[in-house]
């Protein structure tokens, strides 16, 4: 996965649970993403990964492997996960947010405004505008990466409805801290700023 403790681990070890497995079944490796990663699959210092884009086209790309759950839609992430998980997301600490209102405002505007910029143009606009080295695999390899997963990118930013039931129950499924926790969903988001973005 790409780090312990992120999204891709949580989401590792939910699947695992999932299909069977104790999370105690396979050791968890932090091995970054891009190049580091399709070097920890070149040497065998993995066997499977969770990574994002563009490092998934790389290593399909090179025959390195084959993708087992693709989350990069809405489609598979409902698929592998019974729900949209929102794992692209702005995440603050709730004291600071209420202590820098204009600060978070403004970096809703800018979400928000990308998110409807990147809905009305192509891959290869959007790979135009990134920083050069995001695509180290090749300008059309990286402009195909970016096809791939803007599907899974809102045009207004707004949380998915499931988003939050969803990210509970794959949180729930390995961690026995959470198993029986009630948790008040509601209260672990706002879509205040997103909704006041120009």
């Amino acid at each position: 996965m790409t780090g312990l403790g992120s999204s891709t681990d949580f989401l590792t070890k939910y699947l695992a649970v999932k299909n069977g497995l104790k999370v105690s079944d396979f050791t968890p490796v932090a091995v970054g993403a891009g190049q580091t990663f399709v070097a920890a699959l070149q040497q065998g210092s993995i066997q499977a990964g969770m990574t994002t884009d563009p490092t998934v086209t790389r290593v399909l790309d090179k025959g390195l492997g084959k993708v087992l759950y693709d989350m990069r839609t809405p489609e598979g992430s409902r698929q592998a996960l019974g729900g949209l998980y929102p794992s692209s997301s702005l995440y603050m600490n709730t004291d600071w947010v209420n202590a820098h209102q204009q600060t978070v405002q403004k970096l809703a505007n800018a979400f928000v405004k990308t998110l409807k910029w990147m809905s009305s143009h192509t891959p290869e606009e959007i790979a135009a505008k990134m920083p050069a080295d995001y695509a180290q695999g090749g300008a059309d390899l990286y402009a195909r990466a970016i096809k791939s997963t803007l599907p899974m990118f809102t045009t207004d930013g707004v949380m998915p409805p499931d988003g939050p039931a969803t990210v509970e129950n794959v949180l729930k499924a390995f961690n026995p801290n959470l198993q029986h926790a009630t948790v008040d969903l509601a209260k672990t988001y706002t879509t205040d700023f997103v909704k006041k973005a120009g």
